[in-house]
């Protein structure tokens, strides 16, 4: 799927965002990516019947500043029109983001609490409740109540232990090392 997409053109929209650290080698967010381009899937016969528009973006959170003004809170969050698919957030210690990162603490990123279960990626079928969920839960829109955040510590130490990696290198970070280093 393209990172910006519509499935259909009419006039009710659902705005569909993945927020993530890394798109290219953490499974956490690889795979919530995946999931959720098959929720999309899954729901897209029905949406279109509605006269649904489905515009889906990817969203990668290179820096704190960033993570401020997304109000980012952990990774990797999707949200459907401007609201977290789901309400507690709950983290575990995430290998790929704390090599990433070179963090010797450990990056801690989201998991997924669906029908009892804790899952690393996002279920399936939680994407889809919240789709749908979102798509009848009312004909007029709620208004997004924007307010800032603190980024919290943990996507802090992630970025602030990313640049002494990559200072400590003396170059770019690469996608499959996240160092510039061999």
């Amino acid at each position: 799927m393209n990172p910006t997409m519509t499935l259909n053109s009419s006039s009710r929209t659902l705005n569909i965002e993945l927020l993530a650290l890394d798109l290219s080698t953490c499974s956490r967010c690889t795979g919530s990516l995946s999931n959720l381009e098959q929720a999309i899937a899954t729901v897209q016969q029905v949406l279109v019947s509605t006269g649904t528009v489905i515009q889906f973006q990817k969203i990668l959170v290179e820096s704190e500043a960033q993570a401020k003004q997304l109000q980012f809170v952990s990774s990797p969050t999707i949200r459907v029109n401007g609201r977290d698919i789901i309400l507690e957030t709950t983290e575990s210690r995430c290998g790929d983001c704390s090599e990433i990162s070179g963090s010797q603490a450990g990056t801690a990123c989201r998991t997924w609490l669906y029908q009892g279960n804790s899952y690393t990626e996002a279920p399936v079928g939680l994407i889809v409740d919240a789709i749908l969920r979102e798509t009848y839960q009312n004909e007029a829109p709620v208004p997004v109540v924007s307010s800032p955040i603190a980024v919290p510590q943990n996507l802090q130490q992630f970025f602030q232990d990313k640049a002494k990696k990559t200072s400590s290198c003396g170059t770019t970070p690469t996608a499959s090392t996240g160092c510039g280093c061999s």
